[in-house]
């Protein structure tokens, strides 16, 4: 133990850089000076003694000359001094000069005023020389009885700490904060007796608690809060406690106080599994979670509300609570709303989805041209998708959502109308009852379709479910007034030309078949040209969609248009109305391939483009059973296909869930009796209180990997070598936002090192909290320091510094011994997290940070390659299994990861197998890393390149 660690609690950060005072004058400004120059030498001694500085010659001066002052400030000094100063002889003995302290404690302590008195108090409690506090006893009795609470309530403090040290000192003392309780009015006075007499006395304090169970509702929050832990322990000490006070919890729960409320919901969870006890608990969370108005507040609160709903036996009571839950949605935050929302599909049950979903579509409905705030187009998304799970899990609530989803496909946002149309394909695929309904909706939003991927989507589900000849030719009145007036490209030419006159409408006029130059019939509906289209918005959709150069839709509407025909031909028997129809499709595809290979488009058609909408007018010329069935069945066949893998997928990984879920019990596992169950032996459950105060201290034990020699000692890294004259290594403790440096010093030397000071410096999104304070190190004398980093984004950080440090009676300058560099590892910020296909596409188009690292590795097998980046880089494949089951020599996968700061990151490895090279050929190919900053997407890379290589053991 260093001088500087010696007895010290009063920590004091000084800047050093003017040069210590001598002796000589500390001791000339303490005789001689006026008040304010006292205090100033005695500020300079406190800094000195605690740099490891003995200045004995001082003591007597103090005592002489500034203890009989009465001045506040010099006071509060001197308790600080006492408290460090060296009060024995190096034998161990009590100096003397004590007595003369003591006596000035005893006054200190009968003084009139109460500051004096109670800050007096509060240093004895950091006095730890039975001696000294012997003739203050008295004193320290008398001040229980003083007019002020402040001197009370730290003289319980005194008597406490005292009772606990050095009980010989005042052994009644249990006795006399019992009474002293009885009778004392002030609620902080009231708190700390009783707090003393939970830990001193536990008897005691449960006879008080017992006197006055009824009045504990009017009590202060602060000594309700301890009165919820002496009945949390005693109950988990001796469970036949617990019908005795569990009353008193329940009251609690009506507190006016939200951090009582709190913890007597957690500890009315862990005493009772009573479905009325989990609904009261449940009930107040979810009070909590609307009344208070700070967000990580709700977060939390919602976390112990979704720990209750993971144990089988209270899912049931929180299914009755979910309309309860549900009100947490008036919470502008999106991440409260999307826990919220994630909660209540978990709890989702016949008896309440129909509630739910009114619920939901109110809120989807709200959603609707509200702008204001910048996440809403993300909430409406949520509501749909929680819609969309509804919807598949209850086929019968499928037709009361769908109508009002369907709005929302002419929307703005296309994440939203893109999840939209995706439930609606499912729906039409799965619920055949429903298929009427969706076409009908379908076709009277098609016109209000603003974006191109939506208008693809609607025209595949049209043409794919169309099945009446009235819905097939309301699907081809739709497309012919979304391209507007046929001939394109003649139509276009005549508007830039101005000889269509504004005041034309639309109009449409009955059909007229015309022959056409091939000798086929064409059906013209004359839908005479709008008015001239100066502005753009004027167009049409798919007429404007076709001159912006996107010719993927007209690929797409040729399909519809030739599974539309195909379909009508085999519905109607009349050969005109057959040809009629055919010659429409085909003279609509015939203007779109002329329209992409003029010069109007602002880009030309592409072959691919050219190609399907060719093979299309072919396929409806020849009208070839083979090919009425590949547009008409297998289309279908896949995506029935892709919907039951979709499907599977999710049954297993509910599985898997409901599987981690419960708790496996083995047929030999002893049972316990409640009844039987000796008083040390409720170590079912963990202490809460010691939980929550060591994550408050940040010593949570962190579950280590499996691997044996994964120890805390492999975080020790070493700083400089073992010849330097001082020795340093350190053992960086990551805690999700700060790191603590735990940095051990070691004097190799035969010399006293003064103000050995750690000098560090960051790189990186770190940065330093404080400066360590400097020590001064005996000869071979070794000394911890700690030291905390701030961490503020996910990138590689680096933290270098050196060690400077002065040798005893050396007049040469200071001397300096160069740390070697710390690297923060960054997956100690990375978490496993899962988005769906299309967000992913997205972020992977918006991302502008790439980084590319070529596998370089000796694993043989491309899965175990896969397995193995997963492990070293904290990702989450969202390939699904099945798609990289099965060998081929190539694998793609997607991966994705999310940091502690909400910064995404997402990888694509495309690896193979040689196989010209042989079966013991390495992996080769690539991993791309993407990310919204380049540190992440540096950082990462840098892991894998590292971590490539199986390492063997």
């Amino acid at each position: 133990m260093t001088a500087a660690e010696n007895v010290c609690y009063t920590l004091i950060n000084v800047p050093m850089d003017s040069e210590p005072p001598s002796e000589i004058s500390l001791k000339n400004d303490l005789e001689k000076g006026d008040v304010k120059s006292k205090t100033e030498a005695l500020k300079k001694v406190i800094i000195m003694i605690l740099n490891g500085e003995k200045l004995p010659g001082l003591l007597m001066t103090i005592i002489r000359f500034v203890l009989p002052l009465q001045d506040h400030t010099i006071k509060k000094l001197l308790l600080v001094f006492w408290e460090i100063v060296p009060k024995t002889t190096p034998d161990g003995k009590l100096l003397q000069e004590m007595i003369l302290v003591c006596d000035a404690y005893r006054k200190d302590l009968q003084h009139p005023n109460e500051f004096i008195r109670g800050s007096t108090l509060r240093f004895l409690c950091k006095l730890k020389e039975a001696e000294l506090l012997e003739p203050l006893m008295p004193a320290i009795r008398a001040c229980l009885e003083h007019r002020h609470s402040y001197v009370r309530r730290n003289a319980v403090l005194a008597i406490y700490t005292i009772y606990r040290n050095f009980e010989h000192l005042i052994p009644d003392a249990p006795e006399l904060i019992h009474d002293f309780l009885v009778n004392e009015k002030d609620a902080s006075c009231k708190r700390n007796a009783f707090m003393m007499l939970i830990h001193a006395d536990q008897d005691r304090a449960l006879d008080y608690l017992s006197t006055c169970i009824d009045q504990v509702q009017t009590f202060g929050d602060i000594l309700q809060l301890v009165i919820v832990e002496l009945i949390y322990k005693v109950c988990h000490a001796n469970p036949s406690e617990r019908a005795r006070f569990i009353r008193c919890i329940y009251n609690l729960l009506q507190s006016s106080s939200p951090a009582v409320k709190y913890e007597a919901a957690g500890t009315l969870v862990t005493l009772s599994s009573a479905p009325t006890a989990i609904k009261a608990a449940a009930q107040c969370y979810i009070d909590l979670i609307i009344k208070e108005s700070d967000n990580n507040v709700k977060l939390i609160v919602l976390d112990r509300l979704i720990e209750l709903k993971d144990h089988p036996a209270h899912e049931r009571v929180l299914q009755d609570l979910v309309m309860d839950i549900l009100r947490v949605l008036s919470t502008p935050d999106l991440e409260v709303r999307k826990k919220t929302l994630q909660l209540a599909l978990d709890l989702v049950s016949s008896r309440n989805v129909e509630e739910l979903v009114i619920v939901l579509k109110k809120e989807v409905i709200k959603t609707n041209n509200v702008t204001e705030h910048e996440d809403t187009d993300k909430y409406r998304q949520l509501l749909v998708r929680t819609l969309h799970s509804c919807s598949v899990r209850f086929p019968d609530m499928a037709a009361n959502v769908i109508p009002v989803l369907m709005e929302f496909l002419s929307d703005n946002n296309e994440a939203a109308a893109a999840d939209v149309l995706e439930f609606v394909r499912e729906a039409i695929q799965r619920f055949d009852n429903l298929r009427l309904l969706i076409v009908e909706k379908m076709l009277e939003v098609f016109h209000a379709i603003k974006t191109v991927k939506i208008y693809r989507g609607a025209l595949w589900i049209l043409g794919e479910y169309c099945s009446t000849k009235e819905d097939i030719q309301s699907v081809m009145t739709e497309v012919r007034r979304s391209l507007g007036e046929i001939p394109i490209v003649e139509s276009e030419i005549k508007k830039e030309a101005g000889d269509l006159k504004p005041e034309e409408e639309v109009t449409v006029s009955p059909t007229q078949k015309l022959v056409t130059e091939m000798g086929t019939y064409a059906t013209q509906s004359a839908l005479s040209s709008s008015r001239p289209a100066k502005k753009e918005e004027d167009r049409p959709p798919l007429r404007g969609f076709l001159l912006d150069g996107d010719f993927f839709v007209a690929a797409s509407l040729a399909t519809t248009l030739t599974k539309i025909a195909l379909r009508y031909v085999a519905l109607v028997q009349e050969k005109k109305k057959q040809n009629s129809f055919i010659a429409e499709a085909m003279l609509l595809m015939a203007t779109i391939l002329h329209l992409g290979k003029s010069s109007l488009p602002k880009k030309p058609i592409t072959d691919d483009d050219v190609d399907r909408i060719s093979l299309c007018l072919k396929v409806l010329s020849e009208c070839s059973p083979l090919m009425n069935d590949i547009f008409n069945k297998e289309c279908r066949q896949s995506l029935s296909h892709m919907l039951s893998a979709k499907l599977e997928e999710e049954k297993l990984s509910q599985k898997k869930e409901s599987e981690k879920r419960n708790v496996t019990v083995q047929p030999d596992d002893p049972i316990s009796f409640m009844q039987l169950t000796a008083k040390n032996e409720m170590n079912s459950k963990e202490d809460q209180f010691q939980l929550s105060l060591l994550a408050a201290m940040g010593t949570t034990q962190r579950k280590e990997a499996a691997d044996p020699l994964a120890s805390k000692l492999n975080k020790v890294t070493q700083l400089t070598g073992f010849s330097d004259p001082v020795y340093a290594e350190a053992y960086v403790h990551v805690n999700q936002y700060d790191i603590v440096l735990d940095v051990l010093v070691v004097n190799q030397t035969s010399d006293t090192l003064q103000n050995c000071t750690l000098e560090l410096a960051t790189l990186g999104d770190l940065k330093l909290v404080e400066k360590p304070s400097p020590l001064t190190l005996a000869p071979h004398d070794f000394a911890n320091i700690k030291a905390n980093v701030k961490v503020a984004s996910t990138e590689n950080g680096i933290i270098f510094g050196n060690i400077v440090y002065d040798v005893s009676g050396a007049a040469s300058d200071r001397n300096c011994v160069v740390l070697s560099d710390i690297h923060i590892d960054i997956m100690d910020y990375i978490q496993p997290a899962s988005c769906t296909d299309a967000e992913f596409r997205q972020m992977w188009a918006e991302f502008e940070w790439e980084n590319k690292v070529t596998v370089n590795t000796n694993i043989l097998d491309l899965n175990e390659y896969l397995q193995h980046i997963l492990k070293s880089t904290n990702m989450k494949c969202l390939t699904p299994e099945k798609a990289l089951s099965g060998y081929c020599g190539f694998m793609a996968a997607n991966l994705y990861a999310r940091s502690i700061f909400g910064e995404d990151a997402l990888a694509n490895v495309s690896i193979e197998k040689p196989i010209h090279l042989g079966p013991d050929a390495p992996v080769t190919g690539h991993i791309r890393i993407r990310a919204k900053s380049q540190g992440m997407a540096l950082s990462l890379g840098d892991k894998i390149n590292l971590s490539q290589k199986k390492t063997s053991l």
